[in-house]
């Protein structure tokens, strides 16, 4: 018999999973996290009141979102899609709309990343059917990955709409209405976000200016404890600068990248630091860069 103190239990691990995940990323912990997931999916079939059922739906699909979030990180992508729909027909099932539009949001973020941002751009659609049933948070959040996803498929001013349809929401953000997993989205989440969706418009030659300044917002806005973004957010900041901007100054931004990444276990942290790498390449010729890429090769390429 389950009962509101497994559930209680259920919720507890999934916060403390997530912040494990938050600050030193998924690849550490994330088989033991997958065990835990096991255990709690095989408590949907106890017997519980009418009343803990939806709750238990929802905890248990936290838990698998936070998983599948982590297994994502780890570029263990089949297992993340899997822990995705997982959360998504737990949450569908309890009528957590929070919970969907967050496991849908996740969802979107895996497909840009793997390169298929029309499907990002679906999911976040599918998020946002009923969004007034949604604090203005999560709608941020969700028009965030609706600019990431056009930005993708270079719709330079569509872009720009759905970075400020997403300012807009933001502005009337109200953290004490937000469910415990949105407790990330504050305003060095938001700019951070929202300065990823605007870096793929500044590298083509629209809002440099913008996607820097949010970007830069973001590095710093985050805590210690959101090492993982803030070096992403870094990162991409380094990586914008040796694109558009002055080599030297980005080698000294991607410099500080490089050291706050070496804490953390991320590959998509490492990824963004190939890409750094590889922007770097064309200046070559200036020292402080050439040192840059060095000691890039030597943590992450190859």
């Amino acid at each position: 018999m389950v009962g509101l103190t497994e559930v209680e239990e259920v919720r507890a691990a999934a916060r403390s999973f997530e912040d494990w995940d938050a600050l030193y990323g998924g690849g550490l912990v994330r088989t033991a996290v997958t065990a835990q997931l096991r255990y709690c999916a095989d408590l949907l079939g106890a017997r519980c009141s009418d009343k803990v059922r939806p709750a238990l739906f929802s905890a248990v699909g936290y838990l698998g979102h936070v998983t599948g979030f982590m297994a994502f990180d780890a570029y263990a992508h089949d297992d993340a899609r899997r822990m995705f729909r997982f959360a998504l027909a737990c949450a569908e099932e309890a009528g957590d709309w929070h919970l969907r539009a967050k496991v849908l949001s996740s969802m979107a973020r895996q497909a840009i990343w793997c390169g298929d941002p029309d499907s990002g751009l679906t999911f976040t659609e599918l998020a946002l059917v009923r969004a007034d049933r949604l604090t203005a948070t999560e709608r941020a959040m969700l028009h965030t990955g609706r600019a990431r996803a056009l930005a993708k498929l270079a719709k330079m001013q569509e872009t720009a709409s759905a970075v400020g349809a997403a300012d807009e929401e933001f502005g009337h953000s109200r953290p004490d209405d937000d469910p415990p997993w949105m407790r990330y989205y504050d305003t060095a989440q938001h700019a951070g976000d929202t300065g990823h969706a605007l870096w793929d418009t500044a590298v083509r030659g629209h809002f440099y200016a913008e996607a820097r300044d949010r970007l830069a917002s973001a590095v710093t806005g985050h805590g210690d404890e959101f090492a993982r973004a803030r070096a992403i957010s870094q990162t991409k900041l380094a990586s914008l600068v040796m694109a558009v901007g002055d080599p030297a100054e980005a080698a000294v931004l991607g410099s500080l990248a490089l050291d706050w990444a070496g804490t953390v276990k991320s590959r998509r942290a490492a990824d963004d630091l190939r890409d750094l790498h590889r922007f770097a390449l064309v200046h070559d010729n200036v020292t402080e860069v050439a040192e840059l890429r060095h000691r890039i090769g030597t943590a992450v390429v190859g």
